[in-house]
Parts: C-alpha cells; structure tokens; sequence
C-alpha cells in the first residue's frame, strides 16, 4: 500500500529567458514592497544594479558584501542595513551565497525574499538557512526563509565561467541524487529528481559551447532544489556542510567531489533509487552509454568529461582533517540513511573522497 506525506510548498516561479528584465517590477508589485533592499555581490553584481536601474528610488539600498556559507558577521551587517533603510521586501540576485545571505535577514525579519539566480545552486527553493561561526556551518529550516518568487532567467547564466558552471551544476545534480534516499522522500520529491537528473546530464556536457544547454541546466536545477526542499537533507549534504564550515572548502566543487562517494557507499542498500538514478543518467536508456546501468561509473564519467578534481585534497583539505571531519559529521547523519553509518565508514568515505579514490560500490578505500 502506498503512504506518504508531501508537504508543498509556497512560491512563485517565474521562468524564461529575458524574464529577469520583463517581470521584476511586476513581481515586486505583487509583494507590494516599496523599499527594497537589493542583495548580490561578487560575479554578480553587475548584472544585479544592471536590473535593479529601471525600479529606480524603489531600490532604496545595496548590500554587496555577500560571502560563501553566510559568516554570521556578514548576516549580522545585512540585517543592521535593513533594518536602518526601513527594507520592506529583499531582491537577491546572484548565487547561493545572495539568495543565503538574503534568507539570514528574512530569518529574523520576515521578510519578503525575490530571488534572482544566476547559478544553478538551487536553494531559492528551499525554506534551508545556514550560517557559520567560528569555523562551523549550522543549517535549519524555517518557512519566512523561503523565496515568496523566483524569476529563473537562462540569459542571466550566460556570462558564468565553464567550470563554474559545472560545479554548480552538479552541486544540483547532488540534490537530485540525495532526494531519492533523504528523511522526507516521497513519490512527488522522486518524480521532481528523476526528471532533474535526467535535465542535468544532458545539459551539463554541452554547457561550454552550447548556449541553449543553459537553459536546461537551470531547469534541472528548478527541479533539483524543488526535490530536495521537500525530501530534506541526507548523508551527502551532512558531509558537505561540515567540510565547506569548517575547512572553507569551495561549495560547488565539494558536492561534486563526494557526491560519486556517497553514491557507492548508499547504492547498494538501495538498489532501486540505484537504478532510478542510473537510467536518468543515462536519459532513459537503461545504460547504454556501456556502464551497464552503474550510477557511480556514470557520474565518474561525467566528472572527468568535465574536468571535476577527483579529490577533495586538490580542494584544500589536509589529510590530517579527514578523522576530525568524520568526527563531526558522525552526530549528523539521518538515521534512515540506506546504509548504516558508523565513524569508521565515514572515515572510510571522506578519506576515499579526499584521496580521489575511485569510488566502488561500498564506499571503502
């Protein structure tokens, strides 16, 4: 008998290419907001003032300081601005570190978040926080953090760098695989993964010299953070957090280094989500592209074709870091994870990924 709980969620998407210029005064009249502070910063910062000109004194400030995993510090500046220039709703253009240092303010706020993505991070669609202190990245759910819109424009894509592009694009392809194992997964959440997968690896190899691809990059990224805002967080994600606060490692490229790791550990526990996986990557061929239907060779291979480093180490992790990551991801991991993971299997999986190791069904060295 089939049972489950879905919990959707509330928002507004908006997607297409030139929507970014077409339909922001319009969705800032739908959240009747008068004095909005605009949040970027980085790459994207230019593209952010360029939208922002047409709305005028409707723009009231900017705070450009964004940073990656949201410094407290830099939450804290955030909120004094909004606070001091009476903000009534919150523009975030730009990548994670925009649409997170946004959701730190709506945190203590409320207020109303626009979200303007301009990689394929995903978390415009997630009620997911984070913040980090003291060299730790602390992360909950809180439904005011939620964007009330998103406008999704593959145009304002085009200037990112290749790899920034394909590290961005499989920290989505990370979401997507972890929803089909993660605590809150349902028959909804899997659909939404499947099809992101399946949108992801097709676009992902043709991003460096077809434009077009980048529209099916940020639907499958849609679709990745729409999964995982509802399945929840799982082992991948645990891992990845406690590496990016502690060790300030690079987002994007993190979940693609241990995503194939996590992947082999959890698969053969779970040989159907395996095999739902496989065929999306494969498009729907059931693994013709000759890995026999194997997720984890699949994902090997679309890493090197991308040029992906094959270990956290080429990252910045030291390997004296690796027992005391383990460490501190242990009283993180979901209880349900496929496979059971004790301190000895984590310091198994993260040294294998700090390695570069190839990742085999089992996750050992």
């Amino acid at each position: 008998m089939l049972e489950f709980q879905y919990q959707a969620l509330p928002g507004r998407v908006v997607f297409g290419a030139g929507a970014a210029r077409r339909e922001l005064a319009g969705e800032l009249d739908r959240l009747a907001a008068k004095r909005v502070l605009l949040v970027t910063g980085g790459s994207a910062e230019e593209t952010a003032r360029a939208l922002a000109d047409p709305l005028g004194e409707r723009v009231v400030t900017v705070f450009a300081g964004v940073r990656p995993h949201v410094p407290l510090r830099v939450a804290e500046a955030a909120r004094a601005l909004a606070a001091s220039v009476e903000a009534d709703a919150l523009l975030a253009v730009g990548g994670g570190s925009a649409v997170g240092t946004a959701k730190a303010i709506a945190l203590t706020t409320g207020l109303a978040i626009l979200a303007v993505p301009t990689t394929y991070a995903g978390s415009e669609m997630t009620s997911v926080w984070g913040l980090t202190e003291n060299n730790r990245k602390t992360t909950g759910t809180d439904p005011r953090v939620l964007p009330a819109t998103v406008i999704y424009d593959p145009e304002l894509t085009v200037g990112l760098p290749a790899r920034t592009s394909t590290a961005s694009g499989l920290n989505a392809m990370a979401h997507c695989v972890e929803a089909f194992w993660a605590p809150d997964r349902n028959p909804v959440s899997t659909l939404a993964a499947r099809e992101g997968i399946r949108a992801l690896a097709e676009a992902l190899p043709r991003v460096r010299h077809d434009p077009d691809a980048r529209e099916g990059l940020l639907y499958g990224a849609y679709l990745a953070g729409s999964a995982f805002a509802v399945a929840g967080s799982g082992l991948h994600h645990k891992i990845c957090h406690v590496l990016g606060g502690a060790y300030d490692l690079p987002h994007a490229l993190t979940h693609a280094v241990v995503l194939p790791h996590v992947l082999a550990f959890n698969a053969p526990c779970a040989p159907e989500a395996a095999a739902a996986i496989a065929e999306s990557l494969d498009g729907g061929h059931n693994g013709d592209n000759g890995n026999g239907g194997d997720p984890v060779a699949r994902l090997r291979a679309l890493n090197t074709e991308l040029g992906v480093p094959c270990g956290l180490r080429a990252l910045g992790l030291r390997a004296d870091q690796v027992f005391e990551a383990a460490e501190l991801v242990a009283p993180l991991v979901p209880e349900d994870n496929p496979r059971p993971v004790d301190l000895a299997a984590l310091r198994g999986l993260i040294h294998a990924a700090w390695a570069g190791t190839r990742a085999e069904a089992g996750g050992g060295k």
